[in-house]
């Protein structure tokens, strides 16, 4: 990979799926095909000094790593319906809400497709405001 600082944000992903190299790479890795799949104009971003984040007219979520956990947090969350209740962490928020995925744990594929359009049609009605400089 090119030195950190001329990298792509997903030359950066990439990288910390491979650095992981574990069950929480693979399962960074998973959300991440699955956040493609359903929104395949989504923009990979890095911010607050690695934390990979998804967006479309606004954040979508983050996937942070954490050593027992990998969270997808939305960051608009509070505001999406959750028929299938993936949400199970920042459930005491008005804003956010985090879905925390353990080792082994089976991902409800369709149901978080599902929420990840959700969220991305609600950024499209109520796109983020941009900030002044």
């Amino acid at each position: 990979m090119a030195d950190k600082a001329d990298a792509s944000p997903s030359d950066l992903i990439d990288g910390r799926i491979a650095e992981l190299n574990d069950w929480r790479g693979e399962t960074l890795a998973r959300i991440r095909k699955l956040i493609h799949e359903a929104d395949p104009e989504v923009v990979e971003e890095w911010k607050w000094r690695g934390v990979p984040v998804w967006s479309h007219a606004g954040i979508i979520c983050t996937g942070e790593t954490y050593k027992a956990v990998v969270k997808m947090t939305f960051a608009k969350g509070a505001s999406l319906d959750d028929p299938a209740k993936l949400f199970n962490s920042s459930l005491e928020g008005n804003t956010r809400r985090a879905i925390d995925i353990r080792e082994g744990e089976k991902i409800d594929e369709k149901a978080l497709k599902a929420l990840i359009k959700a969220a991305v049609a609600l950024n499209m009605e109520k796109p983020a405001k941009t900030r002044r400089a």
